[in-house]
């Protein structure tokens, strides 16, 4: 077993290769505009890192969000093209599990990733391991309504932190594609099925077609 994980549904652009044991390699750059710039060039040194080729890779699994529109779908078709050019297994994860389960924790909290539009998207879990409700997104004030006063992890509880007092600041803040691996193998180690590498959008892209615009015609 050789995974390629990424994930762009964050600021993060990530990238992480598995044996199914452990992480070979793994690269991590923050920058919320170049997404496309910085991935394909984050698989290279990750598989150089590792000393392996695109060829030894036998699964890929990727981050389906939420996130903002553009950003994840830079990773999504990214994973389809070499899905389909290698003929490989493409599967997703969602983004919020694999921060989930960066954290370790054994009690109830939430994850929160900037949405913008000054949302969150949240998902609720009872450990790392098990999510309850979500993912979806919301107002920080609602999504902190509903938690109970639980910790929060992610760069959208640190945002507002206002709404959620119990951001911790020393668990991860986003997407990691070594946690997704390491999500993924265990997953597939127990049996269980991966998700289809479909985007979780949960809301309308900012970019729209104008409202009131002239056709213009040929005399």
């Amino acid at each position: 077993m050789l995974l390629l994980a990424l994930d762009t549904a964050t600021p993060a652009v990530t990238v992480a290769l598995h044996d199914g044991t452990g992480v070979l390699a793994a690269a991590e750059e923050t920058d919320a505009r170049r997404h496309g710039e910085l991935l394909l060039p984050a698989v290279d040194r990750v598989l150089a890192a590792a000393g392996r080729g695109l060829g030894e890779v036998t699964s890929i699994v990727v981050g389906t969000g939420p996130g903002p529109y553009t950003g994840l779908r830079v990773g999504l078709a990214t994973a389809a093209a070499f899905g389909a050019a290698r003929g490989l297994p493409v599967h997703g994860l969602c983004t919020l599990d694999g921060i989930a389960w960066a954290t370790g924790l054994t009690e109830p909290f939430l994850v929160a990733t900037d949405a913008r539009r000054k949302e969150v998207y949240w998902a609720r879990y009872a450990d790392a391991r098990t999510r309850v409700a979500g993912p979806a997104v919301g107002r920080p004030a609602d999504v902190a309504a509903g938690a109970a006063g639980l910790p929060a992890v992610g760069a959208g509880a640190l945002l507002y932190r206002e709404a959620f007092p119990g951001a911790r600041d020393d668990l991860p803040r986003h997407a990691s594609a070594a946690a997704l691996a390491g999500l993924a193998a265990e997953l597939m180690a127990a049996g269980q099925p991966l998700q289809e590498p479909v985007p979780r959008y949960l809301r309308r892209p900012d970019a729209r077609v104008p409202a009131g615009y002239k056709a213009v015609t040929r005399a």
